[in-house]
């Protein structure tokens, strides 16, 4: 693969803790941006929601594979560190940083994001927002919308789906994983990693 290196990287900290809410974005930011105030500067600065194990029940249990996992500027990347063995308190629950992992971001034919924040609007209006938010991007490929959901916000619940992009070209795929789309960025919102059945691309 001779693609330039993303400008961001993920930094991945294992976890120990018991559970957490299923929706725990919000509190999850809150907890990041008290020891990391300057994400909040940085408008593509990620936080990513924890992985969880599936079922429906409250709270959702941590498996030994969920991670805190930051999207950050690469210059920024050897800071986090310094998170190493501090506890966050997530919506009353305790979690513990390991020592973390840089992860490269890697240009995949087809990205996925979990949840795309959509505003108001519906399915139809959603696609042609997030078109238009490509157009800029200078990125092409198939869109393909998924379920609609709804989170925890700040000011409002978030209203959104998620969101599959197919047939990206390595350029265009690094731009998306490095911007993102949409708000809300520090929510998991509009965070596109690699879906689990795409190729790496090299041109």
């Amino acid at each position: 693969m001779n693609t330039a290196a993303a400008a961001r990287v993920d930094v991945a900290f294992p976890l120990q803790g018991h559970a957490l809410p299923r929706d725990h974005r919000l509190a999850l930011a809150q907890a990041v941006a008290a020891v990391l105030p300057w994400l909040a500067d940085d408008p593509q600065a990620a936080v990513h929601p924890v992985k969880l194990v599936h079922g429906s029940g409250e709270p959702a249990l941590l498996s030994a594979r969920s991670r805190l996992m930051l999207r950050v500027a690469r210059e920024r990347a050897a800071e986090l560190h310094a998170l190493a063995g501090r506890t966050l308190r997530v919506a009353g629950h305790e979690l513990t940083l390991g020592e973390p992992q840089l992860r490269e971001l890697l240009p995949h034919t087809t990205l996925y994001a979990h949840f795309v924040d959509a505003g108001e609007a519906d399915e139809a209006a959603f696609l042609d927002a997030v078109g238009a938010e490509l157009q800029q991007l200078d990125v092409s490929c198939h869109r393909v919308c998924g379920r609609e959901q709804e989170w925890r916000g700040p000011q409002r619940p978030l209203h959104g789906f998620s969101l599959m992009l197919h047939g990206l070209r390595a350029a265009a795929a690094l731009r998306v994983l490095e911007q993102g789309l949409g708000a809300h960025r520090l929510l998991g919102c509009g965070v596109f990693v690699p879906h689990k059945s795409a190729a790496a691309v090299g041109d």
